[in-house]
């Protein structure tokens, strides 16, 4: 039986060599398979590997690069909060020797000539005229170009001041002082027209002892009856008379206008009759802004102003 068995088998596959060769051949491709599976499996294992190794290398580096960020940002603000507090603190420091220096320059004025007496004094004066001989428009123009809040504060104007330091920053110049009218007068009666920062802490403390003292008629009145109009004259009764021959009573609306902007530069406004027409058209637009006037009024004092015969 064994060797009948043994001959199918063989016969199943052909003697010798070849039947070997055939058996081979047959289960062959089964394990190659089997084989070329393991390896691919092997290969795909080692490359997902390699790219989680990649992907957690790129993860710590981003997180260093984060950290480093958020050290950065740390750094900077507290860089900033130092460099703001410093130059707090140096505001502080300047702001309080100034001060000190306004406030001893300020009393050793007034010690020679008195707040008191000033109303006195310059109330005296040819160029001196009360309000009631002033038009209303003179009265309007000057506080509209000059000091828009005039009724409002009490001698210092803490947002004329914010504006005039930021125009000055812009511009690099301190072409813009921010004073009052109060302020004004206090540099024209007891200062000089230099412009230093501890001179303009002294007129500050002037104009809050003349705020005090003086009622808000008596300061405009003082104010325009002390004011440099050019061509050697001071108060706007001398100027009146000088520019326009008349008393200031019988000022026209642009004759008045013309006479507000002359103390911003009288030198330059009073060698050039244009140039004062165009300031004069400055004031106008500042009334309108004030409410002083309507825009139908302005413009009507626009085509007044144009039509003025000036020098």
């Amino acid at each position: 039986a064994k060797r009948r068995n043994k001959g199918r088998v063989v016969h199943a596959f052909g003697s010798g060599e070849a039947g070997r060769s055939q058996g081979a051949q047959l289960f062959r491709p089964a394990f190659a398979d089997k084989r070329g599976q393991g390896a691919g499996q092997q290969v795909d294992s080692f490359g997902q590997s390699a790219e989680r190794g990649r992907n957690k290398k790129r993860s710590a580096q981003m997180d260093t690069l984060k950290k480093v960020l958020r050290y950065i940002a740390r750094y900077r603000l507290l860089v900033a909060v130092s460099l703001l507090l410093a130059a707090l603190f140096v505001l502080v420091v300047i702001g309080g020797t100034l001060g000190v220096q306004g406030w001893r320059l300020y009393r050793a004025t007034a010690a020679q000539k008195p707040i008191a007496g000033l109303y006195d004094e310059i109330s005296s004066r040819p160029g001196f005229a009360s309000c009631d001989q002033l038009p209303q428009t003179y009265i309007d123009a000057v506080i509209s170009v000059e000091d828009s809040r005039f009724e409002r504060h009490h001698g210092i104007d803490p947002a004329a001041i914010v504006r005039a330091l930021w125009a000055d920053l812009r511009t690099r110049s301190l072409a813009e002082g921010g004073s009052t009218l109060t302020q004004q007068l206090a540099k024209n009666e007891l200062f000089t027209q230099e412009k230093q920062m501890a001179r303009k802490a002294a007129e500050m403390f002037a104009a809050r002892d003349i705020e005090d003292y003086y009622s808000k008629q008596q300061i405009f009145e003082m104010y325009a009856g002390s004011c440099y109009f050019g061509n050697q004259w001071s108060g706007v009764a001398q100027a009146a008379q000088g520019y326009f021959g008349k008393p200031t009573r019988e000022l026209t609306r642009a004759e008045c206008v013309v006479l507000a902007g002359l103390p911003n530069a009288p030198s330059v406004y009073a060698a050039n009759g244009e140039l004062a027409r165009r300031r004069a058209l400055v004031v106008v637009e500042r009334m309108e802004r004030a409410k002083k006037l309507t825009h139908t009024q302005a413009l009507e004092l626009r085509d007044e102003v144009s039509a003025l015969p000036l020098w």
